[in-house]
């Protein structure tokens, strides 16, 4: 296929171009960019006024298959991810059964490259079952296509064996997806502890659940030398923690999520169970600690932990919720709403949080628009204003928070491998 893309704002990461130009794509690969390019017999796209970035790459996803294909499949969340202009995404590993073993990485693999719109890289689990007594065949999994470890949903208590686990992921170079919770802290929590909780007559989940897990992983990581991220960071706490350690020259990287610099605890006085996830939503002050924290570095990937559940997990007492938000197709215009546009990140800074540092994280030749390159494309509309409506989700599940919400972002088309997979 020959695709021509004209007239839009190039912005490249890897290389800080932001200009305007054309670019071309031939057989799947970007083979020209110049001020103006003329061919014929090719399809041509008119991107001005666009932003032409590197297709976004999702390091955090929830796509329930297998097990749990009545919230979302492989097939439905690639397309809802499409939607949302991502180009690859890192599904995590706790399905049922859990992907703990070559097999199940290998279907995964089959099935979204029978099913997928996009690329779909799974991640494995640390320990067997995710149950934190036994590792998982790490080498095994890795030979089969895995691109990262985690127990996400869980933290691996016992230290000596997540320390065991860092060494294996070191040896084969592969990233720990670490989510920090210390479950005798968390308990039976279901929001962010303080006064609101207390207003509501809700349990709360404190801040040092999260930061005790943080500091103990990223003292592991110091010792093991392997490459630690940390998952959806949400407090103050944490960030400090993760900024010392990064000033030590520990190889830790981390992310946040846009529901936590964009809602704080207060979206769940009105009982929404759409507002319920873990961690938790927390202060203003966090929020704003967690974009000055994007804007310095200190974080340096944005993740969706995209997470579908049927309405029925959701419409019940808070308390008995499901955790967690979808995230893919209200990523984008969040960034842009509450980042970009308030001063927070650059174009170039939002793409290379959401392109270029998660493909470096999980070590793939992607988030990058040069010659020679695959062309992975993602062309955004930064100026459409628009509401969010959660009824025209391509995932199987709807549940959010910010459904009618006024946003300015909108993704136009998702590029794979030379081939559009979404266009508005």
């Amino acid at each position: 296929m020959k695709l021509l893309i004209k007239n839009g704002r190039i912005i490249n990461p890897a290389t800080k171009k932001d200009q305007i130009q054309d670019l071309y794509v031939e057989e799947g690969i970007i083979t020209q960019i110049e001020d103006t390019i003329d061919k014929k017999d090719v399809q041509i796209i008119d991107a001005n006024n666009c932003w032409v970035v590197p297709g976004l790459i999702d390091v955090h996803v929830h796509l329930r298959e297998p097990g749990y294909e009545y919230k979302e499949t492989i097939a439905s969340g690639s397309r809802s991810a499409a939607k949302g202009g991502f180009t690859t995404i890192c599904p995590m590993p706790n399905t049922n059964p859990v992907v703990d073993n070559e097999i199940l990485v290998e279907y995964i693999l089959l099935k979204a490259e029978k099913q997928a719109v996009i690329n779909v890289l799974p991640v494995g689990a640390i320990t067997k079952g995710q149950k934190g007594e036994e590792l998982a065949n790490i080498g095994k999994m890795k030979e089969a296509g895995i691109c990262a470890i985690s127990e996400d949903g869980r933290s691996v208590l016992n230290a000596s064996l997540l320390k065991k686990a860092m060494i294996y992921s070191k040896m084969f170079d592969l990233p720990i997806l670490s989510h920090c919770e210390d479950d005798s802290l968390a308990g039976s929590g279901s929001m962010n502890a303080g006064e609101t909780a207390t207003i509501l007559g809700l349990k709360g989940i404190p801040d040092e659940a999260e930061e005790i897990i943080v500091a103990r992983d990223i003292m592991l990581a110091e010792k093991t030398g392997a490459k630690l991220h940390i998952c959806h960071v949400s407090t103050a706490g944490s960030v400090e923690i993760i900024k010392r350690a990064k000033e030590k020259n520990i190889h830790v990287t981390a992310e946040v999520t846009p529901h936590h610099f964009t809602l704080t605890e207060e979206a769940v006085k009105g009982f929404d169970a759409n507002a319920k996830m873990n961690p938790p939503l927390r202060t203003k002050k966090d929020v704003e600690i967690m974009k000055s924290a994007l804007k310095d570095g200190t974080i340096d990937i944005i993740a969706t932990d995209h997470a579908p559940h049927h309405i029925d997990e959701k419409n019940c007492e808070f308390e008995k919720a499901a955790n967690g938000i979808v995230g893919f197709e209200t990523s984008v215009a969040l960034t842009i709403t509450e980042l970009v546009d308030k001063g927070f990140l650059t174009p170039m800074e939002m793409i290379e949080k959401m392109s270029y540092n998660p493909a470096k994280l999980i070590g793939i030749d992607k988030g990058n628009l040069d010659i020679g390159k695959v062309a992975d494309i993602t062309i955004i509309d930064p100026e459409k204003v628009y509401k969010v409506d959660a009824s025209t989700f391509l995932s199987k599940s709807k549940n959010t928070p910010f459904d009618g919400r006024e946003v300015k972002g909108q993704v136009k088309y998702t590029i794979v491998n030379g081939v559009i997979k979404y266009q508005l």
